[in-house]
């Protein structure tokens, strides 16, 4: 029996993310702003940090707030070793996982968000079985070369009738959405796709990993329609 969707799956105010975080003075402005999830890089790219560098940046667990460890290309066993040594709360799975490996996480006990990058105007039908067995997907734009925190907005109009029947067929996971969102833009992004989480990292920054507080406050008043 399929489930039912919950009620406040759509036209509710998301939760926030802020990602790519590189200091614990970020981390506990975030917190502060009441972010529900933060996130550490140990992928690749700009903000990359090291297992010891995510423990101390991203702190103890913690109730009211899930620390995320963003990971890149690796087996589905190296995703439940690896976040089990940080003590991660959630796993964030870059690198394109095929759906039987997000089932293998997720057979663990760990939270498991993949990533589905989108590169045109339709969902790919890669979404329907990559979410089956996640706590959630993550919808980021897909740029050659970069695992995310691109700047690169997905186009959410075209997108917003995929989303749509998606979220009508997997009505238990929850939808993450990341790429380009900024406080000038992710009111229209909320409008259109409704999505659980709005996923921020570039689009507060001053530089790469480097977080502006006047931005993250901005942020935070326009997911909540203050801005």
């Amino acid at each position: 029996m399929r489930a039912e969707p919950r009620p406040d799956a759509l036209h509710s105010v998301p939760e926030i993310k802020f990602c790519g975080l590189m200091r614990a003075s970020d981390v506990a402005l975030a917190e502060s702003l009441g972010a529900s999830f933060v996130g550490g890089i140990l992928a690749r790219g700009p903000r990359l940090l090291c297992a010891s560098e995510w423990r101390d940046v991203l702190g103890l667990p913690r109730a009211g707030i899930a620390r995320v460890a963003v990971l890149g290309e690796m087996t589905a066993a190296d995703v439940v070793a690896g976040s089990r040594a940080l003590g991660a709360d959630i796993a964030q799975w870059h690198g394109d996982p095929d759906p039987d490996e997000v089932a293998a996480v997720a057979s663990s006990g760990l939270r498991i968000w993949p990533v589905l990058r989108v590169d045109g105007p339709r969902l790919p039908e890669i979404a329907w079985p990559l979410g089956r067995h996640a706590e959630a997907l993550v919808l980021d734009a897909k740029v050659t070369g970069q695992l995310g925190g691109t700047g690169v907005a997905l186009d959410w109009a075209s997108l917003a009738d995929d989303v749509a029947r998606w979220r009508a067929d997997c009505p238990t996971v929850r939808l993450v959405l990341a790429g380009g969102l900024t406080e000038h833009n992710v009111a229209r992004a909320i409008t259109l796709l409704s999505p659980d989480v709005v996923d921020v990292s570039s689009g507060v920054e001053l530089a790469p990993g480097i977080k502006s507080p006047e931005r993250m406050r901005a942020f935070v008043d326009a997911v909540r329609g203050q801005g």
